[in-house]
């Protein structure tokens, strides 16, 4: 009998971006993920692809993606370049036309999908399961898996057809979690309000971080000393 030998397999979280106005979030939960020391597939809608280009001014591109997502990731939420350092060894890319990528299937082991920002149009693919791009394909796999799937949906005012499909993910096992900032927080800054939005995402996923300030049930807290990192 052939004798199994345990190995270190590595089992990401997969971040999908759809074409909901909100990149700095993406950018922020992939930053968090990796100082948290998970590893990230990434997968880009086209849609999201016109809305980075438009909010940050980057082209990301399939022959460049390692290029275009450092410059991506090192924009702070104001636009300003070089305003973060990190280390994208750990992030595989996914082509969003790639309907045979390892995340497609049950098999590929993952922990989970966050999908940041989440457009209505996305909302509405993975409610129905229509698996039209990579990005919806890795959803309904998700879900079928019964593996954690948490759905920033980015949109305003919300219709009753959407408000439908998100109660119909959240039946499926989804997360819905409304990328909406909040100020007990203590924030000074742009960076603040979206590095909550991005550690409220890690908190679902469970995944630890230093990213805003928890509410400890003092009132004035906020107006108190930044936290360190």
């Amino acid at each position: 009998m052939e004798r199994y030998e345990h190995t270190t397999q590595r089992r990401p979280w997969v971040v999908g971006v759809s074409g909901a106005s909100g990149t700095p979030y993406a950018a922020a939960v992939v930053r968090g993920l990796l100082a948290a020391g998970e590893a990230v597939d990434l997968v880009v809608s086209r849609a999201s692809r016109l809305t980075l280009l438009d909010e940050t001014g980057i082209a990301f591109r399939d022959a460049h993606w390692r290029d275009d997502l450092r410059a991506w990731l090192a924009l702070g939420a104001d636009g300003k370049p070089a305003t973060f350092d990190v280390d994208v060894s750990d992030v595989r890319y996914w082509a969003a036309g790639d309907l045979a990528a390892g995340p497609s299937s049950g098999s590929y082991p993952v922990k989970g999908m966050l999908i940041v920002p989440a457009s209505t149009a996305c909302v509405a693919g993975v409610a129905m399961g229509l698996s039209k791009d990579l990005l919806q394909r890795v959803a309904s796999v998700t879900l079928k898996e019964r593996r954690p799937l948490i759905v920033a949906v980015r949109e305003t005012p919300l219709s009753g057809q959407t408000l439908r499909q998100l109660v119909a993910l959240d039946e499926a096992g989804a997360v819905v979690l409304p990328a909406s900032p909040a100020f007990y927080a203590g924030a000074t800054h742009i960076q603040d309000l979206v590095d909550f939005v991005a550690g409220r995402v890690l908190d679902a996923a469970g995944v630890p971080h230093r990213l805003y300030r928890r509410w400890e049930g003092e009132l004035g807290g906020a107006s108190g000393p930044r936290r360190a990192g």
